[in-house]
């Protein structure tokens, strides 16, 4: 039988333990070599300017798992929304349902806040995903095209005349 889930906030306290979980989403991901951060600034971006939170999923008081979301806003709608920028869960402990566990979770505080809508991305290679956000209800955006300037391209368009 599956143990119980459970899901905490983190705190500053468990910047280690998110930084470990970032290094693993990357190769999970084949993008080790994108992670430039290091722990002081994933620190100081959640905890001192609260860009984002972090949700561990929980079994047994141990972390299995994490969700790393901060709020959007949607102009039409005249009112905030959550983005969902990474979720990971440990491969043993996948295909339990606590991916569809932790979806309920952030659905019920995208609620209490009073959000519009949940968004996210996902890798179109990533099959397995797409057809459990599917099962959710979740529709693909297809008539958007995501954009990304990186740091040194803001640098360069900031320095412009």
């Amino acid at each position: 039988m599956d143990k119980e889930l459970s899901f905490r906030l983190a705190e500053r306290k468990d910047t280690a333990t998110i930084f470990a979980f970032i290094k693993r989403m990357a190769e999970y991901e084949k993008l080790e070599n994108e992670v430039r951060g290091d722990e002081k600034t994933l620190e100081e971006w959640i905890f001192d300017r609260k860009a984002c939170e972090v949700l561990f999923l929980m079994v047994d008081g141990k972390e299995i798992g994490f969700a790393l979301f901060f709020q959007n806003f949607s102009t039409f709608m005249c009112r905030g929304g959550l983005y969902l920028e990474d979720i990971f869960i440990l491969p043993e402990y996948r295909h339990r349902g606590y991916g569809k566990r932790t979806f309920h979770e952030l659905a019920r505080i995208a609620y209490e806040r009073g959000y519009g809508r949940m968004e996210w991305t996902c890798l179109d290679w990533n099959e397995n995903s797409i057809r459990f956000y599917l099962s959710l209800g979740a529709k693909p955006m297809d008539e958007w095209t995501n954009y990304r300037l990186t740091r040194d391209k803001i640098e360069k368009l900031a320095q412009s005349d």
